[in-house]
């Protein structure tokens, strides 16, 4: 056990569980005061965003990432900078990695100056891995952390953690502080590294164990890409029955097709104000790298190649999901038809528009007027 399990303290007496409800909390303030010197690993839109949230919640925090300019730009703060991901992990109690794909993670863990080597004794407790990849590289790193020793036994902490935890609410909600955070791994880790959650974000959902927020993740994109196409499919097919998409909307609001891309995200221009629709498209989730982060083998993880801006974006966690899906044998005929549209789509140079742009460029839907 690498961590005594606060759940097996719970019994069923309300009065008991306000007192196990008041050591989780002494729990996780405990643990947090072990996570002083955080180390940050990828410095892109989302990450040099969690990292100055990490620096304002008065955490000691060293960076790591291969574009110099933005190492600079830290280093002129007074932020440490290191030059490698090993520098990073002997300054750190944690290390946060937020990183554009499954290859730099792996490269980032376990290449040559990674983070861990199989065997090795290492001095952060903990590390947690905030990148949209797929499950089984989470499983496969948490694994090969799991092989680590620690430098120095702390309390109850006897092996190195990692979570995987991506995000949800994109570059407006990193810069905020007001991400939501899908967490997988140790449930007594998750409660520990609280605290670091919510300097970044203002939700956690715990998810299970490793590979299960990284899981969460891509089904969550995959429900909306899905959702997206039968809401702008239904708009256009009743604009072209001569009902108004207005009208639509309405009807759909106040009965069983209500959900987040008709009341919240609607792709019809002139229906909403605020949404990507209304500002032709731009902004949101972009559909660039549908086909790009199959192609692309630059060894980046600062997203500072001009084919790399968009981060967090529908078309990766389409791509990550079928790759999943095929991997397990499991047949997701939707999530194959959603690739082939908006991969369509980036063929027909709207790569750079948010996703809901297939109402107007796949189903030719008009404006609402």
């Amino acid at each position: 056990m690498a961590i005594s399990r606060v759940r097996s303290l719970i019994p069923l007496s309300n009065g008991v569980r306000n007192s196990v409800y008041s050591f989780s909390r002494f729990y996780s303030s405990t643990f947090s005061t072990h996570f002083e010197n955080v180390g940050f690993i990828g410095l892109g839109n989302m990450g040099c965003r969690m990292a100055n949230n990490l620096i304002k919640a008065g955490y000691k925090v060293a960076v790591h990432d291969i574009n110099h300019e933005v190492m600079r730009m830290f280093a002129e703060r007074g932020v440490p900078t290191e030059e490698t991901p090993s520098g990073i992990a002997e300054t750190s109690d944690v290390v946060i990695t937020m990183l554009p794909s499954s290859s730099h993670v792996l490269d980032v863990y376990t290449g040559p100056n990674g983070l861990i080597n199989d065997g090795n004794l290492l001095r952060p407790m903990l590390f947690i891995d905030s990148s949209t990849i797929d499950p089984q590289t989470s499983r496969r790193i948490s694994v090969a952390v799991s092989n680590c020793g620690l430098k120095q036994k702390k309390d109850i902490w006897e092996i190195p953690m990692i979570l995987d935890a991506p995000v949800s609410g994109g570059v407006l909600a990193a810069e905020a502080g007001t991400l939501t955070f899908m967490v997988g791994g140790s449930e007594e880790a998750y409660l520990a590294a609280k605290p670091l959650f919510l300097s970044m974000g203002k939700n956690t959902i715990y998810c299970g164990g490793a590979g299960n927020g990284s899981a969460a993740k891509i089904c969550n994109n995959l429900a909306m890409a899905v959702s997206m196409l039968g809401v702008s499919e239904a708009f256009a097919l009743g604009q072209s029955l001569g009902i108004t998409a207005g009208t639509l909307t309405k009807i759909f609001n106040s009965s069983s097709a209500r959900c987040w891309s008709s009341e919240s995200y609607n792709p019809v221009p002139g229906v909403m104000e605020g949404v990507p629709s209304s500002r032709n498209y731009i902004g949101g989730f972009a559909t660039k790298l549908m086909v790009h982060f199959a192609q692309c083998n630059t060894d980046i993880y600062s997203l500072s190649c001009v084919k790399c801006q968009e981060v967090v974006t529908l078309a990766k966690d389409l791509n990550l999901a079928a790759e999943s899906a095929k991997e397990i044998g499991l047949k997701c005929p939707l999530a194959s038809q959603a690739q082939e549209i908006y991969g369509e789509l980036c063929k027909e140079g709207h790569e750079t528009k948010d996703f809901s742009c297939v109402f107007r460029h796949y189903y030719s839907g008009k404006d609402e007027h």
